[in-house]
């Protein structure tokens, strides 16, 4: 097998995810292709990803790509989680994720409609939820687009109490209102339109599929052309990388990633004694780019694209993650990670360095934060949907 060292994945990574000079994005769309999707369980990481991609990026131009020109569009993907996605391989994310996340996630409402005595057995549960689902998209296509809270205005039932963890500490009666939502956008039938409020606000508005994108999503390719194509995708950007990795990533069972592999025709590499997976042709190396710096925002697509990341984390994931496996702000070097930052109540952007970077990187990463607290204009950033990494926290209280 070809070996490919850590140092050339590094020099791949900084090109193909266009953080090195010369090799930026001319758009949010091109930055969210370069990395297949952006994460966006924490609105702001999505805009901060654009930024860090996109030269002279503002948060204007994304806003228009998600909501005016709708070239970018939220869905749930891969691990039951919210990215951001090109609207044109939308089809494929649906096809190859998200279709089996919305039959799991139904057998679990269903069920937990049951425990709740909501409806009967489990039988009259499912009868029950597919009524208040199609009441919920009638409503919807009535007012064009609503929020949760109108949408519950008009079917009462959304406002019906599911019965979590009973007799825990923790036990919860949450509405079942965002989880008939969350079942409709699995399904493909509503989608997440502007936030209510700023660019930082997970709040949106949700509309009919077809009114905010005429075809919907298109014509779905069959799920195992889907996955073959999301392999393809992934190994453009994040190649090489293993087969866990691929697994963790994409959500797929061990069965599902080896088909998608074979369907490629992924070629083995030699990653340190490790077998790894490049697409055919993509064995040869890349030239080393020109020394780089970049801060990139808590659940970037980079540090979130393997699951094995000691190759360009080192020992600092005790410092950068949060107890469930999120990173927080990161600052890289060349392809490593090499410290964190954060923000105080002041808003600029602190940082600390883990690693001895020298003279001339410090110098750059010293540049670069100064540009980081000028785009965020004293605009802070807090986690939403995550915890705070243990270097967030410190740096968040400078």
């Amino acid at each position: 097998m070809e070996r490919i060292s850590v140092g050339e994945r590094r020099a791949r990574l900084g090109r193909r995810h266009r953080l090195v000079r010369g090799a930026e994005a001319a758009d949010p769309v091109e930055a969210a292709r370069s990395m297949v999707v952006l994460h966006a369980t924490d609105p702001a990481t999505v805009h901060l990803s654009i930024a860090a991609r996109v030269p002279g990026s503002e948060v204007a131009g994304t806003e228009r790509a998600l909501y005016d020109e709708r070239t970018l569009i939220r869905m749930l993907g891969m691990r039951r989680t919210v990215f951001v996605v090109p609207t044109s391989f939308a089809p494929v994310i649906q096809a190859a994720c998200t279709d089996d996340i919305a039959l799991k996630q139904r057998k679990l409402l269903v069920k937990h409609l049951a425990e709740a005595g909501i409806a009967g057995d489990v039988e009259e549960c499912g009868h029950w939820l597919r009524a208040v689902e199609e009441s919920t998209a009638t409503a919807l296509a009535l007012r064009g687009s609503a929020t949760a809270q109108e949408l519950s205005a008009d079917e009462p039932r959304l406002r019906s109490r599911l019965a979590m963890a009973p007799g825990k500490s923790y036990a919860a009666q949450p509405y079942v209102t965002s989880r008939v939502l969350f079942q409709l956008s699995a399904e493909g039938r509503i989608v997440r339109g502007r936030p209510l409020g700023t660019w930082l606000s997970a709040q949106h508005q949700w509309s009919p599929v077809e009114n905010w994108l005429p075809d919907g999503f298109g014509h779905k390719p069959p799920a195992e052309e889907a996955r073959a194509t999301l392999a393809r995708a992934w190994l453009e950007s994040f190649g090489p990388g293993t087969s866990a990795d691929l697994q963790w990533w994409s959500g797929w069972t061990l069965g599902q990633t080896r088909k998608a592999l074979a369907a490629v025709e992924a070629v083995q590499v030699d990653l340190d004694g490790v077998v790894g997976y490049v697409l055919p042709g993509d064995e040869a190396p890349e030239v080393e780019p020109e020394p780089w710096v970049a801060f990139l925002p808590a659940l970037d697509p980079t540090p979130m694209g393997w699951k094995d990341r000691d190759w360009y984390l080192g020992e600092h994931k005790g410092r950068l993650f949060d107890t469930t496996g999120n990173i927080g702000p990161s600052i890289w070097a060349d392809g490593r990670v090499v410290g964190g930052w954060g923000q105080p109540e002041s808003g600029d952007v602190r940082y600390q360095l883990l690693d001895d970077v020298g003279t001339e990187t410090a110098a750059a990463i010293e540049t670069e934060a100064d540009r980081w607290t000028k785009w965020l204009a004293g605009v802070r950033i807090t986690p939403r949907g995550r915890r705070a990494s243990p270097m967030e926290q410190q740096l968040s209280k400078a």
